[in-house]
This record gives structure tokens, C-alpha cells and sequence, in this order.
């Protein structure tokens, strides 16, 4: 299979199951959300070594924001509903109540379950919070230096999908690099999807385990190291590919995932350079979700 003339390998990404929220950060302008929301997903690449894996999933304007306020789309996500309840009362609470301005909403409709992260924050007033309601939403002013801070109560988690993923293998790092900027800018438009790594390009795709040091949990994947390509007997890098990069995808949805890795992968194979479109999976062993290349378009 082919698109735009480049090569769709026939195989599929290894998703799994993840547990996420997504929440509304609105500000007096959208420099400041913008700065508010980097904070808040900030050390969110992947849950390997993270607290949690986030991104910013959209900009939002004032007229469909709750206080009539410009925002942004967050999403944080954990395998445990217990970290992730730990995460949002952390990550709200140091990033976004700290933040010039700022306002933090639930902005998940159908949640699974609800956690009370605004009304345990609340208490940071000391007995100067105030219940409010906006937009029919249960709402918490926050008293602080610069004026109050608003949060809601209760912000919804559901199950999402994690790990949705492709490669992108050029003549060149460049190229490469390219067509990924480009993907991740397509991606950027598709609703409820994240790509946490930074940019959203993975430059160091790994595996499970280490072939050599036991103690690791997971190590290079030498088989797509371009440096390595002549070195290790069985790389799944083609003689004339000179640069790969990955992009992980987590959404709030099965179908979010696929529609942002088609969007994704359309927009790499246009740039020049761009050889073959492959994606990452451990032979179906660790993730519950496949999604093959092929059946997304």
C-alpha cells in the first residue's frame, strides 16, 4: 500500500488501555492560558519514567469557553485512576493555581467517573473559598494575591487509548524531522488527541527490557537506530533510510487515535524524502488495542 508514493508498511501500532482527563485552562489572554497549559503537562512524555503522560490537545476561544475566556484543551493520562487523581490534584494545583489568571474546567462529557481534585483545592483559601456557579457548573473561588482563582469541583475521567504510534523513515534526518513537524501540525487539528512527546516527535523510540542490563525496564531499539543499521543483524532500517522518527499518540478515544495517526501519516508521506511509514509493536503481547496501518485508511 501506498500514499502519496510512499510506502505503508503492512503491519500495526500497540496501543493499551489508559486512564484520562481533560480539562479547560481559559486566562485573561492566550499567551497566558498558553503559558499555563505548557506548565501543567509539562514532564508528561511517557509513563516509562513519567508521573503521567500530557499534551495540549486544542486551542479553545472565548466564546465557547465557560467564563468567555481564551483557553486551552489539556489531557493527562495514567494507567492508575489513583495516580491520575494524584496527578490532576498536583498539576492543577502547583501549574495552574500558580498561574496568572487562570481558571481551570472539567471539559469531559462522558466521563466514566468523577474526581473531587477543584473542592480538595479549594481548601488552599483557608476559609475564604467561595462556592459559585458558572455555566451550571460547580464552581470554587480561590482567593489570591492577584484576584481569586476559579476552579470546578469535579474533573471526569474515562478510559482512553495510549501508544498509538508510527514511524516515520526518510533519506535523511531532515527529511525525516520534516515530514514529523509536519504530521504533529495535522495532528494538532483532530480533537481529543495528544502527542506528549516534545513537539510530539519521539527521537528515541524504545523496547521492553534490555538485551544486556537486566535492571532496566526498557532500552533503546537498536533495531530502528539508523547508527546502527550495518551493526545489528537483524535492523528493520532499509539500506537507503538515514532518518526515523515516532509519533505517539494518546487520545480519549479508540477512534481519536486512528483519525489523528491518518491525518498524521497523510501529512509525513507529502514531504520529499519521506521513504516508508512503519509503527511500533511487540508482536501483540503488551497492548490490548492494534491498530493496523492498512484499516485506518
Amino acid at each position: 500500500m501506498e500514499i502519496n508514493g510512499v510506502e505503508i508498511e503492512d503491519t500495526f501500532a500497540e496501543a493499551f488501555g489508559i486512564q484520562v482527563s481533560r480539562i479547560l485552562v481559559t486566562a485573561a489572554t492566550k499567551k497566558l492560558a498558553k503559558i499555563a497549559a505548557t506548565e501543567a503537562t509539562g514532564y508528561g512524555t511517557s509513563v516509562i519514567g513519567c508521573p503521567a503522560e500530557a499534551g495540549i490537545d486544542c486551542y479553545v476561544p472565548p466564546e465557547e469557553t465557560p467564563d468567555g475566556r481564551p483557553g486551552y484543551m489539556i489531557m493527562i493520562c495514567n494507567m492508575s485512576k489513583k495516580k491520575l487523581d494524584h496527578e490532576l490534584l498536583e498539576r492543577v494545583g502547583m501549574c495552574l493555581l500558580t498561574a496568572a489568571t487562570t481558571a481551570a474546567f472539567d471539559a469531559l462529557d462522558d466521563a466514566d467517573e468523577k474526581l473531587n481534585v477543584g473542592f480538595k483545592l479549594k481548601f488552599f483559601g483557608d476559609g475564604f473559598e467561595k462556592e459559585l456557579n458558572i455555566d451550571g457548573r460547580t464552581v470554587y473561588s480561590v482567593p489570591i494575591m492577584s484576584g481569586d482563582f476559579l476552579v470546578e469541583g469535579e474533573f471526569g475521567i474515562k478510559s482512553g487509548i495510549a501508544g498509538g504510534n508510527f514511524f516515520i523513515m526518510g533519506d535523511s534526518q531532515s527529511s525525516a524531522l520534516i515530514a514529523a513537524e509536519a504530521a504533529v501540525d495535522a495532528i494538532g487539528a483532530v480533537e481529543g488527541a495528544i502527542t506528549p512527546f516534545p513537539g510530539g516527535v519521539v527521537a528515541s523510540g524504545s523496547k521492553v527490557g534490555s538485551n544486556k542490563y537486566k535492571f532496566l525496564g526498557a532500552s533503546t531499539n537498536e533495531k530502528m537506530c539508523v547508527t546502527l543499521k550495518n551493526e545489528v543483524e537483524d535492523s528493520d532500517i532499509p539500506a537507503d533510510v538515514n532518518g526515523v522518527y515516532e509519533i505517539v499518540i494518546d487520545g480519549a478515544s479508540e477512534e481519536a487515535v486512528k483519525e489523528a495517526m491518518k491525518v498524521g501519516i497523510t501529512a509525513a508521506t507529502k514531504v520529499p524524502g519521506v521513504l516508508k511509514i512503519s509503527a511500533g509493536n511487540f508482536g501483540g503481547n503488551l497492548g490490548t488495542c492494534n491498530i493496523k496501518l492498512h484499516e485506518i485508511f
